[in-house]
């Protein structure tokens, strides 16, 4: 008699906090067993994990997917694009952010992208809100009603014009977080220190790319976080810090954590692996690297991974943001000149993301599996509202799986990945380890080379309460 439909056997099965043999029983989407030996003719199938990691599939907390242009640049990737990215590189579930734009309201920006992912994502998602007009309607009932619906996270910024809130805003959004348990990310840079910075190598046609990460210093971002900080003690809510850059950012998260505030925080690849170097590089190459906030200069890496193993950052995401940089709507077209403020900041990284941290974090010593998993799959399931359900391997939970090759040593190169972009920042650089299986709910998308994902297979997600804001307000 079949009680299986699939059966992933002979794997080391990785959690958060454990490593162990297993095989893997699937039924209907989500895990019913983890056996020591499973009968193989109670299986409708069979894969064969031998030698293989078997780790929960990796959870893209932080990306950008078909947004609205900026600065007259368009985003490479739509649903079907980055969700296949996605997935090939080892992450089955991710949560982009759905921008309210001016003249529209929040429950029109949700439906909009709810129709942008309609039929196209491969991998499960869910929407984080972006609030650039917190006006008394949105805050008195469209934001209160939008978290009842599960959409529990949402996204202010403290730079760019038109999603800038000034700190009146900022703490409006905190109170109507803390009332009806939302949960606020925040974009830590001080507007005013940037703006100003950028005058003063404007006036001296100092503008090459590298005067990005002048403009765009460390102490704009140091700052903006501390005074985030504050506000989050000021109404007594938790938030979360996203895409830290600098080791000065990261000290003051880590000096409000060391006092017991509900700070959270996550890095990304880019701070890790790049640097101000990369700027250097002659003409457009430099323009490749520009983010906000920017890659620090080349000591600053070690110090975010010490921060990664100290617990600062809970998050690894990728911060996905792929501008092309040829062609119609690409950076060169809508810059016009190689100006550090008129090129689109935003790098891809979706599908690099895991197998750059396994390279470069559990087969280099700085982190364990344990560490890996939970920075990249558990602790976003749970800061997110979708644990146990997702982000763990565990009876009940969904078949959401990645296989993974720890010994497979590849050359990154754009031409092997699967977004919509015309470049990786990271091309050139040799890794070990890759994912070379991934399943959503136990159907795989995505085996070793081959895409596998029925059309629009991935189902959206109405999220619970994130973990920072129950534990909070325990």
């Amino acid at each position: 008699m079949v009680e299986y439909d699939l059966l992933v056997k002979n794997g080391t099965v990785v959690t958060a906090a454990d490593t162990f043999h297993a095989d893997v029983a699937i039924r209907d989407g989500r895990i019913i067993a983890l056996l020591d030996d499973a009968d193989v003719g109670l299986a409708d199938s069979v894969i064969d994990a031998t030698d293989r990691l078997v780790l929960p599939g990796g959870i893209e907390g932080h990306c950008h997917i078909d947004e609205p242009s900026f600065g007259g640049a368009k985003l490479a990737d739509d649903f079907e694009s980055g969700s296949r990215a996605a997935v090939c590189g080892g992450t089955t579930t991710i949560i982009p952010f759905a921008q309210q734009i001016e003249g529209m309201s929040l429950r029109q920006a949700v439906d909009d992208y709810h129709t942008k992912a309609a039929g196209k994502s491969v991998a499960d998602y869910g929407f984080h809100l972006i609030l650039s007009d917190p006006n008394e309607q949105v805050l008195g009932q469209e934001l209160p009603a939008l978290i009842a619906d599960g959409y529990t996270s949402f996204k202010v910024y403290m730079t760019y014009d038109g999603l800038r809130l000034e700190d009146m805003q900022i703490l409006d959004v905190l109170a109507t977080a803390k009332a009806h348990q939302g949960f606020v990310m925040i974009h830590c840079e001080n507007d005013h220190c940037i703006r100003w910075l950028a005058e003063q190598l404007e006036r001296k046609d100092d503008i090459g790319p590298e005067r990005f990460g002048v403009a765009h210093g460390p102490a704009a971002e140091r700052e903006a976080t501390h005074r985030a900080i504050t506000l989050s003690e000021v109404v007594d809510t938790p938030v979360f810090i996203v895409h830290v850059s600098s080791h000065q950012a990261m000290e003051q998260i880590a000096w409000a954590r060391s006092r017991g505030m509900p700070i959270h925080a996550e890095t990304c690849p880019q701070y890790l692996f790049l640097s101000t170097d990369d700027f250097s590089q002659p003409g457009w190459e430099g323009a490749k690297y520009i983010c906000s906030p920017p890659p620090r200069d080349p000591d600053n890496p070690d110090h975010l991974w010490r921060g990664i193993q100290n617990g600062i950052f809970q998050l690894i995401s990728s911060d996905h943001c792929p501008y092309r940089m040829e062609g119609p709507g690409g950076r060169i077209e809508s810059a016009g000149e190689l100006h550090f403020h008129k090129i689109s900041p935003g790098l891809p990284g979706i599908e690099t993301r895991l197998p750059l941290m396994f390279s470069e974090g559990v087969v280099k010593g700085r982190i364990d599996l344990q560490t890996f998993v939970a920075i990249t799959a558990t602790n976003a399931a749970k800061l997110y509202g979708l644990h146990p359900r997702k982000g763990t391997i565990a009876v009940g939970a969904d078949a959401d799986l990645a296989l993974w090759d720890a010994e497979r040593t590849v050359t990154l190169e754009h031409a092997m990945l699967h977004d919509n972009g015309d470049y990786t920042p990271y091309e050139g650089r040799e890794i070990t380890g890759w994912p070379v299986l991934s399943m959503v709910r136990g159907t795989v998308v995505w085996n070793d080379g081959e895409f596998t994902a029925p059309t629009g297979h991935g189902e959206f997600l109405h999220r619970g309460i994130s973990s920072a804001v129950s534990t909070a307000a325990a």
